[in-house]
């Protein structure tokens, strides 16, 4: 698999017509771009031996888009949508005889609030992923190893200091330890939905995070993380850049007819996030949660 694909056309639609456009990666403005893989240090081949990273190289898949979405209630398995136009795209190829082997991985980071929000990215392959490869072993896995390996690298690329030290900047995140993800295997797609609101501290440093939306470019590059030699190196599954969103560019989209399951370690509009820097680069984040003192301490 390769970062390109050239018989994939019905793509060219997808990528260009979500509310967030493809925009130059590096003056681009409330749009995605392709960050060179390169910028993302991943696990060597002697990781286990001598503990080093590379430049991780081309995606394994090639960005086929990204979605803003805002809904009454949690979007959930935005693939399955009949109205969502990316998989609406790949059926109407195949309806023509085309794109028979093409395959759609998405991830979809779901904001709460009394407005729900969705940032969903798209990539997709014409191969066939390989099922002995360690991409094919997560699709076709259980949740359990999912949530063991399912990765995120995020690198801030522009952004006030606050931010850049309250999110990490070259930093990684095991998602299906730290927050509950969601997973859905279709006949042509795989679908991680991450339930930002499942963690009351991760939801706390996003609410921070969004008071500087429009100010903040970030790179985000999903890996599955290796834990044997024989599966390194580590490989990027695919990465997109958020330039500076704005979030009024959100697509409304109908709420599911499914029931909204109960919230978890959802922070209502009332409750107070306090961000506290100290001497020697550590700092804290404090949270007033249902009358309580939540307090996260790292050193920077």
């Amino acid at each position: 698999m390769s970062r390109t694909a050239s018989s994939a056309h019905w793509t060219s639609d997808a990528v260009h017509g979500g509310s967030l456009r493809p925009v130059d990666l590096d003056s681009g403005t409330n749009g995605w771009a392709s960050p060179p893989g390169d910028l993302f240090l991943l696990r060597s081949r002697n990781f286990f031996t001598k503990r080093q990273k590379s430049p991780a190289g081309d995606y394994l898949l090639a960005p086929a888009g990204m979605d803003w979405l805002k809904s009454q209630s949690k979007l959930d398995n935005v693939l399955a949508r009949p109205d969502n136009r990316v998989s609406q795209a790949l059926r109407q190829a195949q309806a023509e005889g085309k794109a028979r082997k093409s395959f759609i991985f998405a991830v979809n980071l779901q904001v709460p609030g009394k407005e729900h929000h969705s940032a969903v990215f798209y990539f997709f392959t014409d191969e066939p992923v390989p099922s002995g490869s360690l991409l094919g072993r997560f699709i076709e896995g259980d949740d359990a190893f999912r949530n063991q390996r399912f990765k995120l690298v995020n690198r801030i690329v522009k952004g006030p200091w606050i931010v850049k030290k309250t999110v990490g900047n070259y930093s990684a995140c095991l998602l299906g330890k730290a927050l509950t993800c969601n997973y859905h295997r279709g006949p042509n797609y795989f679908e991680i939905d991450v339930d930002i609101g499942s963690s009351a501290i991760a939801n706390a440093i996003l609410r921070l995070a969004l008071g500087y939306v429009t100010s903040v470019t970030i790179d985000m590059g999903f890996v599955v993380e290796a834990l044997a030699e024989e599966e390194l190196p580590e490989r990027l599954i695919g990465a997109i850049r958020v330039c500076q969103m704005e979030m009024s560019a959100a697509t409304v989209v109908d709420a599911p007819n499914a029931p909204r399951g109960n919230k978890v370690n959802h922070l209502s509009g009332n409750d107070d996030v306090f961000l506290w820097i100290g001497r020697g680069q550590v700092w804290s984040v404090n949270l007033l949660f249902g009358g309580r003192l939540l307090r996260w301490v790292a050193a920077a």
